[in-house]
């Protein structure tokens, strides 16, 4: 109703007025709280804010001249004071130089003190001969000078100078003490131009004096004492007792240890030395002496030598040891390699005999390591006689190796006979405890089983035939050296057993090639080479068995066996052999290729130089028989004659085939020459007076030679007429037709018959 109202006044304009009025009047409400609050805020931030501004600038001002002050202040330290502290510096820098440097001067005035006051007392020792004061005294001098070296700083004219006078005043001293030495210890010597030997030896001699030592004194005398331990201090001891073991073992020692009929004498001559010489009572009859006369002429020795100059000591050590240093080392080995080596038995049943000489060393040694000759426990020399089972193993090694050389190159045509009943003579050993007990077990069995089949008494034995004697000797060395294996250590049965196997390789590798041209050149030779391989082959098949069970482990385990070289051996007999059979087919066939083919026989210089072809061929054949039929087995034997003999026919058949054209005269000589290799070749099978009852197996030509039927056949091919060819081929069923073919049937009608009726009709039942 009221909104009604105001429109319709508004509309009529009185109400427009009214409500402007009222509009100004709260404008002009607004305007003045607007207006104190804008007075309220200028004097806020203006009235109010410039005494602070005010305080503010005071401040600062204040601040600036503190930061002024602060800067002069600044610059007064930096310019004054620190220029004062560097001028304090370096003063006290100059005084603490000046100091050191008179600290040095007084340092080395104190040594040139020392230097001089040491000199003095050396010289006053020097004089009475108290030698070990003066090299003490000798030594403060020089480390005196060594420590005025030591100041870089110093430039001492004079420090050469006493370098100089140090080297003098040294030598002073050990020219002293070397003929204090050379009074004390005297060598006589021979002669450096007189051969050395047993004679010159025999004028050494060692004669250590006691000088002027007072009475009562013990040996070796104070004098001696003190020349040692001046030496050593002055560094030349070891030089001087260097030089005296070189001619200690030279001249004494070693002689001593290869000569046996060379000794020892010690003479003592009271208040004035001992006299060691050497001397020869009688010559020995023995090459080598025997160690425990080497140790005790050693002992002798070094004993003498021990109580009357080395018995002293250097600082921590005697003078005894710094000896057997130098010296032993060489004697040690000396008394292996000339006395030791030699001492080593040959034999495993003196084995136990060497336990002297072990004992023996022993005492050697110890009686060393109680003059300090000696330091520590083990030495090559106790080792090489405790390890006695290895050197004799290996000199037993050593010397089978070298017999079995020389047996390998000796000549091979030196034989024995080996028959079917030949045995190899074994050993007995005896049987190992595990086959006692098999055999114990098996016993029972034996006596309710018996082996009705039994084995030939002739099965694995060799045939008769001939072998090299030093082959046969090869054998019994090496079963010898198995003997020796059995029962010894491991280690020595290790190194015997293959010394033997060894042997066996080196004759494998040595008689091909030390003998290969007589091999080939003579067939003697080759056929001797053959048995000797099969000969070994055959033993070396149960020479591992017979000796296994006796020989220590891994050897009783399987490894002791030849088994593996077997086949070897046959393979190089075989070869041997073959090569020889080879030269002998190349000789036939050489001889064959003179006859001309064959052809045109009746031309008196082809029969001529046929029939000689033939008659070298037999020849060669008979001497092939007389020179193999002792030495190759029966079987071997035959088989090569019969090759070589078929090599031959084969030739001639083959000729006589080849021939297009052959005349009734030279089908008579061929016949002639034919029918002489008929008779005469089968001969060389004929058995020797021993070897009867190999008559029968002999005599069997056509087992050994092939073409021999085929070559009998043509010889009566050559003289028969043609009604008796075809009669022998038998529509292909005769004798004829067995060894030749049709085709090769008709070419010799058709070159020994001429050209008829008779002839084509023979030819057509050819077939």
């Amino acid at each position: 109703m009221a909104s009604f109202v105001t429109e319709v006044l508004a509309s009529s304009g009185k109400l427009e007025k009214e409500d402007l009025s009222c509009k100004i009047s709260k404008m002009s409400r607004k305007v003045e709280d607007a207006k104190e609050e804008v007075c309220d805020m200028i004097n806020k931030r203006y009235s109010d804010f410039l005494p602070s501004l005010q305080g503010s600038e005071d401040l600062m001002k204040q601040v600036d001249e503190v930061s002024k002050e602060m800067e002069i202040l600044k610059n007064c330290i930096e310019t004054e004071v620190q220029q004062n502290i560097h001028v304090a510096v370096d003063e006290y820098a100059k005084l603490k130089q000046q100091l050191e440097k008179n600290t040095i001067i007084i340092t080395m005035l104190g040594h040139l003190k020392e230097f001089h006051s040491a000199k003095e007392d050396f010289n006053k020792a020097l004089l009475d001969k108290k030698y070990v004061d003066a090299a003490n005294h000798l030594e403060r001098a020089r480390a005196s000078v060594d420590s005025l070296k030591g100041w870089k700083t110093s430039q001492l004219p004079l420090l050469s100078a006493l370098s100089s006078e140090l080297t003098v005043q040294r030598e002073n001293l050990i020219y002293h003490l070397g003929d204090e030495w050379k009074s004390l210890v005297v060598w006589k010597l021979p002669s450096s131009k007189e051969p050395a030997g047993l004679k010159s030896f025999l004028k050494v001699e060692l004669n250590l004096t006691y000088g002027s030592s007072k009475d009562g004194e013990p040996t070796p005398p104070a004098l001696l004492r003190c020349v040692l331990q001046a030496l050593a201090i002055q560094g030349d001891l070891q030089h001087k007792i260097k030089l005296f073991s070189q001619v200690l073992l030279k001249t004494m020692l070693k002689p001593l240890v290869v000569y046996p009929s060379l000794s020892v004498r010690v003479s003592e001559q009271q208040g004035e030395g001992t006299i060691l010489a050497l001397q020869c009572l009688e010559e020995s009859k023995e090459e080598r002496s025997a160690p425990s006369q080497v140790y005790s002429k050693l002992l002798l020795v070094l004993k003498t030598l021990h109580s009357h100059l080395l018995d002293v000591s250097i600082g921590d050590k005697k003078l005894s040891a710094i000896l057997g240093e130098l010296i032993w080392e060489d004697i040690s080995k000396c008394i292996i390699h000339e006395c030791l080596l030699y001492s080593i038995p040959t034999n495993s049943s003196q084995l136990e005999k060497y336990n002297t000489v072990i004992k023996e060393t022993e005492e050697f040694e110890k009686s060393l390591k109680e003059m300090e000759f000696l330091q520590g426990d083990s030495t090559d020399l106790l080792k090489y006689a405790r390890d006695v089972n290895c050197h004799f193993a290996s000199k037993k090694c050593k010397d089978v190796i070298v017999a079995a050389r020389k047996l390998m190159t000796s000549k091979m045509h030196n034989t024995v006979k080996i028959t079917p009943d030949y045995k190899m003579r074994l050993p007995k050993l005896p049987a190992p405890a595990s086959e006692v007990k098999v055999k114990q077990e098996t016993r029972k069995e034996e006596t309710t089983i018996e082996n009705s089949k039994q084995l030939s008494p002739w099965s694995l034995s060799l045939p008769a035939c001939r072998i090299s004697e030093s082959v046969q000797q090869l054998m019994e060395l090496a079963l010898n050296t198995l003997c020796e294996a059995v029962g010894s250590s491991t280690q020595c049965a290790l190194q015997l057993f293959f010394t033997v196997r060894n042997i066996f390789q080196l004759f494998y590798d040595v008689v091909p090639t030390y003998h290969k041209e007589n091999l080939l050149k003579f067939p003697h030779l080759a056929a001797i080479q053959h048995n000797n391989c099969m000969y070994l082959a055959h033993h070396l098949l149960t020479l591992g068995h017979h000796f296994r069970a006796h020989l220590p482990q891994p050897l009783s385990e399987g490894v002791a066996t030849f088994v593996d070289m077997v086949p070897g051996f046959r393979k190089l007999g075989a070869q041997c052999f073959l090569a020889q059979m080879n030269v002998q087919r190349a000789e036939l066939l050489e001889r064959l290729s003179t006859a001309h083919n064959f052809s045109n026989l009746d031309d008196e210089d082809n029969y001529i130089a046929a029939s000689k072809a033939v008659r070298q061929v037999i020849h060669q054949l008979k001497q092939l028989g007389t020179v193999w039929q002792d030495v190759l087995p029966v079987g071997i034997y035959c088989k090569a004659m019969g090759n070589l003999l078929n090599t031959a026919i084969t030739e001639v058949i083959s000729k006589i085939m080849m021939l297009e054209d052959i005349s009734s005269e030279d089908g008579e000589h061929l016949h002639t020459l034919c029918q002489t290799i008929i008779e005469e070749c089968p001969l060389v099978f004929i058995p020797l007076a021993e070897e009867k009852k190999n008559k029968k197996y002999q005599e069997e030509v056509p087992l050994y030679v092939k073409k021999w039927g085929t070559f009998k056949e043509l010889v009566i091919v050559l003289r028969a007429n043609l009604q008796e060819i075809v009669d022998r081929w038998a529509d292909s069923k005769g004798p004829l037709a067995l060894e030749f073919s049709s085709s090769e049937m008709k070419n010799l009608i058709r070159a020994l018959f001429q050209n008829t009726e008779r002839r084509a009709v023979a030819l057509t039942k050819i077939k």
